[in-house]
Formats: structure tokens, C-alpha cells, sequence
């Protein structure tokens, strides 16, 4: 293989000084392992305050599944695996796409499933895991080097 056909992730430069060219659609991967990892932070910071009963929730807010505490627990649980995915994703390969796509999933799901409770924050979540999906299912597998 040429080397004029080879590229680089992360904008590495090759041994003759000239830039080399990036994989279509790695722009679309790293938003999606960005969005993937704030996503699970905040799922993380969110479900300890709920798991704690914070102040921060309504009280009073009606839930399709269970209560404010199991969903603060789902949180914690959730949020950490998709730190993980996010870390499996920025690695590269086809474990990482298809465990990033599959906690994407799971937080669309998740963010439907409060959508009485929180509405325009759930309905952003689900736009941020719509992109997300879309950038690991269209171009996860294309940025490993060459």
C-alpha cells in the first residue's frame, strides 16, 4: 500500500513533515466518543443525586417504570458503562463501535423512558444519542491506521 493511500488519526504527522490526510467521518467519531463519555458523567452525577434524594429532582415527578431512587441507581450503572464505551471508542475497532452503539441505545431508551419527568432534557438526549448512533453506525469502523 502506498503511502499517498495511507492516513492517520488524530492529525499525526508522517516522517516527511506533510500532513496526512484523515478517515471520512473520524470528525464523527470523536463527537460520538465526546458526547458518549458527557453523557455518561452526567447519567453518573445525576443518579447519585437521585440515588442521595436530592433536592435537585422533583419529588413528585411520575416515572413509566419504578421511582426516582431505581432510576437513580439505572443511572449509575448506565453512566459507567458508557465511560467505558466512550474509552472502547476513542481505542477504535469493531468492539468499540458496536458497544458504543449499543449504550447509545440504551440511553435513547433510558431518556423515552423519563420523558414525563423531564421533557425537553430527555428529548435532548435523545437528539445527542440520534447523532451519536448515526456517527459510530455510518463511520465507527473506518479511522484505524492503515
Amino acid at each position: 500500500m502506498s503511502s499517498e493511500t495511507e492516513f492517520v488519526y488524530r492529525g499525526e504527522k508522517p516522517a516527511d513533515g506533510r500532513m496526512a490526510p484523515q478517515a471520512e467521518g473520524a470528525n464523527w467519531v470523536l463527537f460520538a466518543g465526546i458526547m458518549v463519555v458527557l453523557v455518561g458523567v452526567l447519567n453518573v452525577i445525576y443518579g447519585i443525586a437521585a440515588i442521595s434524594k436530592s433536592s435537585f429532582f422533583n419529588n413528585d415527578a411520575k416515572y413509566i417504570l419504578s421511582d426516582l431512587r431505581t432510576w437513580g441507581w439505572v443511572g449509575v450503572c448506565l453512566g459507567a458503562l458508557q465511560i467505558s464505551a466512550a474509552y472502547s471508542i476513542w481505542r477504535g475497532g469493531q468492539f468499540g463501535r458496536w458497544f458504543g452503539i449499543a449504550m447509545a441505545s440504551l440511553g435513547l431508551i433510558g431518556a423515552l423512558l423519563s420523558v414525563p419527568a423531564y421533557p425537553f432534557w430527555s428529548l435532548t438526549l435523545v437528539a445527542l444519542d440520534i447523532l451519536v448512533l448515526y456517527g459510530l453506525a455510518a463511520y465507527g469502523g473506518q479511522h484505524q491506521r492503515v
